[in-house]
C-alpha cells in the first residue's frame, strides 16, 4: 500500500499533521519528514519493531549506527551529562541546524540506558551517539510532543542519492513506508555535516552544508563584555582583554581570530553605531590601545546565544542580563571575583578613567586563569 502524503503547504491547520505524525509514530510506524537538508526517515527510538522496519526500508546493515534526533541542547545533557565545552559550545551555536554531533556516550546516568537494548546498540554501538536537532518546524513540533527521541536517517535507500523532494523519498521507499510530509524542495539540498568531538579535536565523518570553514568559524571561543553603554567601560575591557590574551597565547592581537579566539563588548542600554567615550580613547592610547574605531551596539539574543562567557562590569548589569536571559545563568559572571562593581567613570576626568581602567585590567588578570582557551583542532 503507497504511504500517505500530507502536503503541509496546504493545510488549513499544520497542527493536525503534527498529531497526525505523532500518532503515527506511536503506533510503530515510519514518517518521512521535511528537513533543512534532506528529507528524512524516522521512527520512534522507544519501539523496537519500528527499528526492524526501518532497516529493512533502507535495506540499511545493522552495523551502521544511527542518530537520534532531539529537541534541542539541554536534551542533549540527557544522553552526555558530561558533554566538553566544545560540544556544549557547537551545540547552542548550531542547533536547530544541519549538523549531527557525534559525541562520546559513557556516562553512567545517561538516558540511554533506558532505550530498548536493540535501538541502544544501534545508536551507541561503541561508546559514542549521533544526535541531530534539525531546523524544520514540523519535526522540531513532532519531537516536542513525541515520547522519547527519534531515530533519524536519510529518506532513501542505503547506497541512493539523497532524497531532497518528497516524489524522490516515494520513489526510493515506495510502500515500505506509511506517511510522508511534503514542505517542497529541502531548503539545503545537502546533508547534515556530520562531526565526532573528542577534547578540542573535531573530526569531519561526512561533509555536508558546513565546511571546515565554517565548523572553524563556529568553534571559536567567544569572551563579551557587558556594561550599559557600551561606550567606555566594556569597550577597555574588550581592548584590554585582547592584548592580555594575545600575550597569554603566543600571537598579535591582530591575530587572536585565526586562532580561534573572539573578544566582544555591548551594552544592555546601547544605542547601535556609537563612538567610545573620548576620555576611554585617551587611556587606552596611552597604554598602546586604539579605540578610535569603536562602535557600540546593544547586547542581543544572538550575541548571549553566541558568548561562551558573558563578563558582566556590574552586579545590576549581571542582573538585567539573567532577567532577560536566564538560561545563560552558567555563563553570565562579574568581571571582579570579588563580587564588587567596576564603577561608571562617566563624565569624570582622566583619572577616573585611568583608575576604572586600572579595575577592569586586575579584574582581567584574575579572570585570565580561568578561561580555557585551547585551541580547536579540525580534521578531515
Amino acid at each position: 500500500m503507497p504511504p500517505a502524503v500530507i502536503d503541509v503547504r496546504n493545510v488549513d491547520d499544520a497542527r493536525d499533521v503534527v498529531h497526525r505524525a505523532v500518532e503515527a509514530l506511536a503506533a510503530g510506524k515510519l514518517v518521512a519528514f521535511p528537513t533543512e537538508t534532506v528529507y528524512g526517515l524516522a521512527a520512534s527510538a522507544l519501539n523496537e519493531d519500528a527499528l526492524d522496519r526501518l532497516l529493512e526500508a533502507k535495506g540499511r546493515p545493522a552495523n551502521q549506527p544511527l542518530a537520534l534526533a532531539i529537541q534541542g541542547k539541554d536534551d542533549a545533557y540527557d544522553y552526555v551529562p558530561n558533554m566538553s565545552p566544545l560540544a556544549e559550545r557547537l551545540a547552542r551555536r548550531c542547533w536547530p541546524g544541519p549538523v549531527t554531533l557525534v559525541l562520546d556516550d559513557d556516562h553512567p546516568d545517561s538516558v540511554i540506558q533506558q532505550l530498548p537494548e536493540k535501538v541502544r546498540k544501534l545508536v551507541c554501538p561503541s561508546g559514542a551517539i549521533g544526535l541531530r536537532v534539525p531546523a524544520h518546524r514540523l519535526i522540531l513540533d513532532v519531537l516536542r510532543l513525541t515520547a522519547g527521541p527519534l531515530l533519524l536517517t536519510s529518506a532513501n535507500k542505503s547506497g541512493q542519492p539523497d532524497a531532497i523532494t518528497s516524489r524522490q523519498v516515494i520513489e526510493f521507499l515506495g510502500d515500505t513506508i506509511d506517511l510522508v510530509l511534503d514542505d517542497g524542495q529541502a531548503k539545503f539540498s545537502r546533508p547534515s555535516s556530520v562531526i565526532r568531538i573528542s577534547g578540542s579535536t573535531i573530526t569531519i565523518l561526512r561533509p555536508g552544508v558546513l565546511t571546515a570553514q565554517n565548523l572553524g568559524r563556529l568553534a571559536s571561543h567567544l569572551v563579551l563584555f557587558v556594561c550599559t553603554g557600551n561606550t567606555c567601560r566594556s569597550p577597555m575591557a574588550e581592548a584590554l582583554m585582547r592584548r592580555r590574551v594575545a600575550e597569554k597565547v603566543g600571537v598579535s592581537s591582530e591575530c587572536l581570530e585565526d586562532r580561534g579566539i573572539l573578544i566582544g563588548s555591548a551594552g544592555v542600554a546601547a544605542m547601535a553605531g556609537g563612538p567610545a567615550a573620548a576620555e576611554a580613547v585617551q587611556i587606552m592610547s596611552e597604554q598602546g590601545l586604539d579605540l578610535s574605531r569603536h562602535e557600540s551596539q546593544p547586547l542581543t539574543d544572538r550575541l548571549v546565544q553566541q558568548a561562551d562567557v558573558i563578563y558582566a562590569l556590574t552586579p545590576a548589569h549581571r542582573d538585567t542580563i539573567l532577567v532577560n536571559w536566564p538560561d545563560a545563568a552558567p555563563r553570565v559572571q562579574l568581571l571582579r571575583p570579588d563580587g564588587h562593581g567596576i564603577s561608571d567613570p562617566i563624565g569624570g576626568s582622566a583619572d577616573v578613567y585611568r583608575r576604572c581602567a586600572a579595575q577592569i585590567d586586575a579584574g582581567l588578570v584574575q579572570r585570565l586563569k580561568e578561561l580555557d582557551l585551547s585551541e580547536v583542532i579540525i580534521q578531515e
